[in-house]
């Protein structure tokens, strides 16, 4: 049995139905609250779906049940403000899944975030060193804790203190896809701006603000979240790799071609309109990111990142002009 922790978010719902089709057994630790988050795991198979608050004794007497630990639970939202609550779900519950993995013997793949990277000044380079780690500077409390727990894991490796016999931490750039409908404004740019595509109204983004880069000429990775769970499965039939690995195409695209493959997925002209972007937001804007594969790559994992135009075409058409738009 894998334990999936945040299995009813987006990257681990979608972690969770690409483990069930390969007929893995899953436990699924997750708060469902009152939304509609609990359609992400509609179609799954669940042994145990345990509450957060209850996973410290659960975990207590499941050594000879749990295989692995997948650890997708987060607070992931970039504007959350109370750093507090954002250490103890991002950095403390981590550290007691690593803790228990160790002690246990039983592999440990957590989630990491291209957000570590803060403005990219440094570079998307996923060198694990202590050395490297420090000479990051995360933008918000949601990189910093994802960081923390890097920095954490690189200064225990450094000691050789006990560590699982297989650890991987993932930093994913910006992941698109199914059963992301319940994360509102952090959503991708795909989802939010379907329903004007759809409707034939232009597609807004935002203006740039520096005159090298053209409005809509603002790149990013963008990864496919079926690709993502894709590499999840391969590194848990791989239990001789470690470290800590960039998670995305390692192509960086434009906001513009990104709508452009929107409309060309409906089958409609595409129609674009800039706006402002607001000021809070401009402070710490991103202008660029791409994951650097190298490592990924040279551990062993060959197979072929999902296109931005196929990418969206099939989250378009499978998915979000369907009346049941989940995986």
């Amino acid at each position: 049995m894998i334990l999936i922790t945040g299995g009813a978010g987006f990257i681990g719902s979608n972690v969770a139905a690409t483990l069930a089709e390969r007929g893995v057994a899953l436990a699924v630790c997750d708060r469902l609250r009152q939304d509609d988050k609990w359609h992400n795991l509609a179609r799954v198979a669940l042994r145990e779906l345990i509450a957060p608050e209850a996973l410290a004794e659960w975990l207590a007497g499941q050594a000879a049940e749990v295989e692995a630990v997948v650890h997708m639970g987060a607070i992931s939202s970039t504007t959350e403000t109370d750093a507090d609550l954002i250490i103890a779900v991002n950095f403390r519950l981590s550290q007691l899944l690593w803790r228990w993995c160790a002690a246990n013997g039983k592999p440990f793949i957590y989630a990491s975030s291209a957000a570590t990277y803060g403005d990219g000044a440094q570079g998307f380079d996923d060198e694990g060193s202590p050395a490297a780690l420090a000479r990051l500077r995360p933008l918000n409390a949601y990189g910093w804790s994802k960081h923390l727990f890097d920095r954490w894991v690189a200064e225990l490796l450094a000691r050789q203190a006990p560590r699982p016999p297989q650890w991987v931490g993932l930093k994913f750039f910006n992941v698109y896809g199914p059963n992301e409908y319940h994360k509102g404004g952090m959503r991708s740019v795909v989802a939010q701006k379907y329903p004007l595509a759809a409707a034939e109204r232009p597609v807004t983004l935002f203006r740039s603000y520096r005159a090298d880069v053209p409005d809509g000429g603002q790149r990013r990775d963008f990864v496919y979240v079926r690709d993502c769970a894709e590499v999840v499965a391969w590194l848990l039939e791989h239990r001789q790799v470690s470290g800590l690995f960039n998670l995305g195409s390692g192509t960086a695209r434009s906001f513009e071609e990104l709508a452009r493959a929107l409309c060309a997925a409906l089958g409609r002209p595409a129609r674009l309109e800039y706006v402002d972007m607001p000021p809070a937001v401009r402070a710490h804007y991103q202008y660029f990111t791409q994951a650097r594969m190298e490592r990924l790559r040279a551990a062993g994992y060959t197979r072929a990142f999902t296109s931005l135009e196929e990418g969206v075409r099939d989250y378009v058409q499978r998915y979000l002009s369907q009346p049941d738009p989940y995986r």
